[in-house]
């Protein structure tokens, strides 16, 4: 049975203004049988990193042919593109900024076009601050309706599209030096380090003057202490059992960590 098309929306706008809501309603305008999930819309302001990050642990969980908005945008009304790509698994839509480059990395694109097309547009004359809702809601309703990729402007090269990289993971005998990628709401501070790259080790994590234990799950430490584990995202993490790693610690986005592994 061929499942409803579905939309999903990530965005930085918060939920006290109207702006996802108009989105929606850009969207419905066009398709109102169109299945529209948020994803969220409380990544921090402007910060496409949080952005690349949160749509790379999202889009797994969507079945194919899925249309992924992502609007994170700082340079919007900019000369930056305005981009639909195909990929394996699906769609994304938005600013050419680099915040689809976490999928990329996994899914390669298959297709890419800039958003020429004004016909599926709201507007032939976009706002010059709100593509959210005049480019990227309504062509990613058309695309998840059936409208083929290259009716949505020209074509452009994969290996054009922006690609926002964090420091590469370095794997050494005993040491994995990585970094701080993404710091989630409830203060845990996500690494660039995959568990594929521990490999059934045990060990500790540093950050600044810290030495932190590796175990299996937040309760296997007491209430207040800081560990290191792999959270449900597949990274590892540093976190405080019961608080905020980020308000213990001090630390940000692209710190650098290092695991110090031991053999079982």
């Amino acid at each position: 049975m061929a499942h409803q098309p579905i939309i999903t929306l990530l965005t930085d706008f918060g939920l006290q203004d109207v702006y996802v809501g108009v989105m929606k309603g850009a969207i419905a305008s066009i398709n109102p049988e169109l299945q529209v999930i948020d994803l969220t819309h409380q990544i921090p302001p402007q910060d496409i990193t949080a952005g690349r990050f949160a749509l790379l642990n999202a889009y797994p969980y969507f079945p194919a042919n899925t249309v992924h908005i992502a609007v994170v945008d700082p340079g919007v009304g900019s000369s930056r593109r305005g981009v639909a790509i195909q990929f394996p698994d699906g769609f994304l839509v938005g600013a050419d900024n680099g915040i689809f480059s976490g999928v990329l990395s996994i899914a390669p694109a298959v297709a890419a076009v800039e958003l020429t097309n004004p016909k599926y547009w709201l507007a032939d004359n976009p706002s010059k601050t709100f593509h959210g809702r005049d480019i990227f809601a309504p062509v990613g309703a058309h695309l998840a309706s059936g409208v083929k990729l290259e009716e949505l402007g020209d074509a452009i090269a994969v290996s054009s599209l922006v690609e926002l990289l964090l420091p590469d993971v370095v794997v050494k005998e005993n040491i994995i030096q990585g970094c701080i990628q993404y710091i989630d709401g409830f203060g845990n501070l996500i690494t660039n380090i995959p568990e594929r790259e521990l490999n059934n080790k045990s060990g500790f994590i540093t950050i600044k003057d810290y030495n932190i234990s590796y175990f299996q799950a937040y309760s296997d430490v007491a209430m207040g202490e800081l560990l290191a584990l792999v959270g449900s995202h597949g990274w590892l993490e540093i976190a405080v059992n019961g608080d905020s790693a980020k308000d213990k610690l001090q630390v940000v986005v692209g710190d650098e960590v290092i695991f110090y592994t031991r053999n079982h």
